[in-house]
């Protein structure tokens, strides 16, 4: 007997699945284990860890890896305060402005990384020489820190706008946002306690979401940095695989795995945090059955809740 035509799509639905999650899994994972077997087979050694044990040693790792993660801290502290009151204010008071808000969020994309640089690098040359003699002077040195470039931060927050505000947006969608608002200020809430305690509690996924997507823009950008002059992690990488390819390799592959590590941290840390709420309500009351009833009425409830009008 033949099937129905609803089984034979759902069959074949069910079949295909696993095959494009193994086409997936085999075009990802067949370069990462190229580049594992090129970092451990050494011609002349045979196997070794040499090319992992000499990363930690190696000149310039260990500060390279700790200003780029200083970096991406500071630059998604940065994008999150700005798109967040500008997404929600959009959202509640000027909807007309939304548009507005997302082609300017977006048009990051458009900009190549290369002409972002060069304006970057011309306003930097101007300041020096035309405020020399002016207190802006030093705000123009500062920024240029190479301990703690603060110009890169500036141009990763813009780089991160796209991806942020889209993440946002899409938690913004799921979520209520008026109500949750004019709930909180009818309890006496003011705006800025309304926003922190109603509506990002709700927006977490979306807020890891950007926040992760910030993280490895940061640790992976190169063109800024390299042309600005700055040695982040990704440019340490770049220099030292002039040196030493193996080396480079096991540090991309390195790098790789810290930022799968600090995805599942702040998985991990949004699923605890979500069900911190649950564990603290602890179980739920049972339900009385539907059969039984209770033996008191409706308005005798009402009157022992409220005792100040039982008696007058």
């Amino acid at each position: 007997m033949p099937d129905a035509p609803g089984q034979t799509g759902l069959s074949k639905h069910a079949l295909g699945r696993p095959v494009v999650l193994l086409v997936a899994g085999v075009y990802f994972l067949v370069p990462l284990l190229a580049s594992a077997v090129f970092t451990l087979d050494v011609p002349g050694q045979g196997l070794t860890l040499s090319s992992y044990t000499r990363i930690f040693a190696a000149p310039g790792f260990t500060g390279s890896l700790l200003l780029s993660l200083g970096l991406a801290a500071a630059t998604v502290a940065l994008v999150l305060l700005v798109t967040v009151p500008a997404a929600v204010a959009a959202r509640l008071s000027a909807p007309r402005l939304r548009p507005v808000l997302e082609i300017v969020c977006t048009l990051p994309l458009v900009v190549p990384p290369v002409a972002l640089t060069a304006g970057l690098g011309t306003v930097l040359r101007w300041g020096p020489e035309k405020l020399s003699t002016t207190p802006l002077y030093q705000t123009f040195v500062a920024v240029q820190n190479p301990d703690f470039p603060v110009v890169l931060v500036l141009a990763y927050a813009v780089m991160a706008l796209p991806f942020v505000y889209r993440a946002l947006d899409a938690g913004l969608r799921s979520v209520d946002v008026r109500t949750l608002v004019e709930a909180a200020r009818d309890c006496g809430a003011s705006w800025p306690r309304a926003l922190v305690s109603a509506v990002l509690p709700n927006l977490r996924g979306a807020l890891l979401n950007g926040s992760f997507l910030t993280l490895a823009l940061v640790l992976g950008e190169f063109t800024v940095a390299s042309l600005l002059g700055f040695q982040p992690f990704a440019v340490w990488i770049v220099q030292a695989s002039g040196s030493d390819a193996r080396l480079s390799v096991a540090v991309s592959l390195l790098s790789l795995l810290l930022t799968w590590v600090l995805l599942l941290a702040l998985t991990t840390v949004g699923n605890r945090r979500r069900r911190a709420p649950r564990a603290a309500r602890g179980p739920r009351a049972s339900r009385p059955s539907r059969t039984s009833r209770p033996s008191t009425s409706p308005t005798s409830e009402a009157l022992a809740a409220s005792p100040g009008k039982t008696s007058r």
